[in-house]
């Protein structure tokens, strides 16, 4: 038998594997092939059913009804889609047992009325039953003109007061706000429970799916609303919030757009909470798509407010800004730009390929006419590339700034980009060491000032220069206007504490003086008290009876007789 010992030595054979699998896969990931890349984006909720109205009979059996039951039937069922029971005790009686309601029970409930609604019209069952009037309490409690708003920030009490006029609410009940609720949601301060907001929410949603576009005028003036609810800090809330949102874009005309839509869109750009601005720049992805010609109209606007979310410090805004920048981007109708779109936005958001989307409009044959929205795509971009340090670059921009003057339509379109262009190109005309790029630039600045209307360059620099004083002038007026404003508040702040301190001294002096008055009374009535002592305790007959003999008339052998 063999010994062991601390000399003995062991070999062993290492079984060499290979993992082919991995390879595989890390070929197929370089390669982007069957790997599907996760959206920011939600996917698309199913279709919201009747839970009790499956049946005409069961639809007849409520539209049937008298006009005062038809009521108290839809506010009972309207009850249940908030999240409560139909009646006071569940209308079972009170020892009934009752079971809390969940989000399926009130999509169910939801899809029930919106049946109602459409058997019987919107006017009759959301305008003459009030379900339109307790909508707006519960998702704007505080008015339309609060939503968005931001106390501390840029944009305080709330951006839609300025576009109410043109998103006007004319579909929804009106009511006085001194009735309604005052807050929402721990933090904007809603008393009403997060289920009946859900419930508000999978209601709208549940007439653009079932009505069609008879309830268009009714649920689009809520899409602030809805955004609004985008931050709430319930979950399920925010689920249904952004499934009515993209049922409602599903459903706006595209002649509401530029109306309702996009400054809707655009305030809500404004609001503190990023999930709001998230979901807004996704609704105008998603608008781009259903709506291209409108949108393409409404690039001046689109392209500078989107690029300002590109540097936010939430990622999911970042994207979304890329998104829709490429989507609103994608809409524009000129047929020679189209292929540098893609590049174009990459260098929107990522300065540093600016180069790469130069040298693409470089190779730009420019045939069509160019209007305001391919300028906007454009301008950005060629306004930074003059200010890049290489002047092969410089020439580049220049020769792109020519080729597209001269295709101009009119005046107006390139007004707004002349202040962006026509100074950087009078640098690089005076700047640049190269003779070459120095008459590349006075030719695209010639072109430039004619496609703005002016005869020569002098005249637009000086149009120019004076439109840009005459804006600087009115933004310093503003700012002394508001700064006068914010003095004049303060003095009459001043006035105001400088009186409540005045009455406050005359107050504590009165009570000072009133204090005095009570102590010299206390005093003088101890002082009296001690009086009336002393004299009883000198006095024989104080309470009318002598101290020695007890008798009110003493006798000649008491010791106080006489006295």
């Amino acid at each position: 038998m063999a010994s062991i010992n601390s000399s003995t030595k062991h070999t062993m054979k290492k079984k060499v594997v290979t993992k082919t699998v991995g390879k595989t896969v890390g070929a197929a990931i370089k390669k982007g092939a069957g790997v599907a890349k996760k959206s920011s984006m939600r996917g698309a909720a199913p279709t919201l059913k009747p839970k009790n109205l499956k049946s005409p009979e069961a639809i007849a059996a409520i539209t049937d009804l008298s006009e005062e039951e038809f009521k108290d039937q839809v506010n009972d069922i309207f009850r249940q889609v908030l999240g409560g029971q139909p009646s006071l005790f569940g209308g079972n009686g009170i020892g009934a047992p009752r079971t809390a309601s969940t989000s399926l029970d009130r999509q169910g409930n939801a899809a029930d009325l919106a049946t109602i609604v459409k058997e019987k019209g919107c006017i009759n069952v959301l305008k003459k039953c009030g379900i339109l009037q307790i909508l707006e309490k519960n998702l704007i409690p505080n008015g339309i003109g609060a939503v968005f708003g931001n106390e501390k920030g840029l944009n305080p009490g709330g951006g839609m007061k300025r576009i109410t006029s043109k998103a006007s609410l004319a579909s929804l009940a009106t009511h006085d706000d001194d009735n309604s609720t005052i807050v929402s949601d721990s933090k904007k301060g809603k008393t009403n429970p997060p289920e009946a907001r859900e419930g508000c929410l999978l209601f709208i949603r549940a007439l653009v799916e079932i009505v069609g576009k008879p309830s268009e005028p009714f649920v689009v003036p809520l899409l602030a609303a809805a955004l609004e609810e985008c931050s709430s800090s319930s979950s399920f809330v925010r689920d249904a919030a952004e499934d009515t949102i993209k049922s409602i874009t599903q459903i706006v005309n595209g002649h509401a757009v530029p109306k309702l839509v996009f400054p809707v869109l655009f305030e809500a750009l404004q609001s503190p909470e990023w999930r709001v601005k998230a979901m807004a720049m996704q609704t105008m992805s998603q608008t781009a798509g259903l709506h291209s010609r409108h949108v393409s109209r409404l690039l001046p606007n689109i392209v500078p407010k989107v690029t300002a979310q590109v540097w936010d410090t939430k990622p999911q805004v970042t994207k979304a800004a890329r998104e829709a920048l490429l989507a609103c981007a994608s809409t524009n109708i000129n047929p020679d730009v189209a292929p540098a779109v893609p590049a174009i936005v990459q260098a929107i958001c990522k300065p540093n390929d600016t180069v790469k989307a130069i040298d693409e409009l470089k190779s730009t044959t420019f045939v069509a006419s160019v209007d305001s929205s391919t300028l906007a795509i454009l301008c950005p971009v060629l306004a930074r590339g003059l200010k890049e340090k290489m002047a092969v670059n410089k020439r580049s921009c220049c020769i792109v700034i020519e080729n597209m003057s001269r295709l101009v339509e009119t005046p107006d379109a390139v007004a707004p980009f002349g202040p962006l262009l026509v100074p950087e190109l009078k640098k690089v005309a005076e700047n640049v060491q190269f003779e070459e790029i120095r008459d590349a630039a006075l030719a695209a600045l010639g072109a430039l000032t004619k496609a703005l209307g002016h005869a020569d360059i002098d005249s637009a620099i000086s149009s120019i220069m004076k439109d840009e004083y005459e804006k600087n002038q009115a933004e310093q007026k503003r700012i002394e206007d508001e700064r006068a404003a914010e003095t004049a508040r303060e003095e009459e702040l001043q006035k105001k504490e400088e009186e409540e301190r005045k009455l406050w001294r005359e107050a504590m002096e009165c009570q000072r003086l009133l204090n005095d008055l009570a102590i010299k009374e206390e005093e003088e009535k101890k002082a009296e008290d001690y009086r009336k002592k002393e004299i009883a305790k000198k006095g024989t007959k104080a309470d009318g009876k002598c101290q020695g003999c007890g008798l009110k008339k003493c006798k000649k052998t008491c010791l106080f007789f006489g006295k």
